[in-house]
């Protein structure tokens, strides 16, 4: 029997530019100077689109185990990056907020990711990558709200 898998699918599409996406900032981090390893810019990244949170939820939005989390955690708070907060809701959980010192780190992170969007876009045509924004807002949506449904049935 001949499987058929096909390398254009949206999955494979998506998978490979998040993986490409992925490479080429952590290229730009890494040769940057900024004392900062891509994980820990990541990191970063997502706490400042989350605001305070606990950190088991910054390890699932990142990928990686929470004890990662912890030892990434560790060296950003001795830079002064982030801090830890007790969590009211948990006292044995702790709630990760970034300090002001994060932002000039954060701006060129942000410098670093229009960058990276140019190189991306530079044959796209404007209207078309608004489009293509616009679709993945709606899978996003779609998938979250079939995950919530999904939680919902569970329980």
């Amino acid at each position: 029997m001949t499987r058929q898998i096909d390398p254009e699918s949206f999955g494979f599409l998506v998978t490979d530019l998040a993986r490409m996406l992925r490479a080429e900032m952590d290229r730009r981090i890494a040769g940057s100077g900024m004392d900062l390893t891509p994980a820990e810019a990541r990191l970063l990244a997502h706490a400042a689109r989350a605001g305070t949170v606990r950190q088991s939820v910054l390890a699932e939005r990142i990928g990686v185990e929470a004890m990662t989390v912890s030892s990434y955690v560790d060296r950003l708070e001795a830079r002064g990056l982030i801090e830890r907060l007790p969590d009211p809701s948990d006292r044995r959980a702790k709630l990760i907020a970034l300090t002001n010192a994060a932002d000039a780190v954060l701006d060129q992170i942000k410098i670093f990711g229009d960058e990276t969007r140019i190189q991306a876009a530079q044959s796209v045509d404007p209207k078309d990558w608004a489009a293509m924004l616009k679709v993945l807002k709606t899978v996003r949506c779609n998938l979250s709200d079939a995950r919530i449904e999904a939680r919902s049935s569970a329980a």
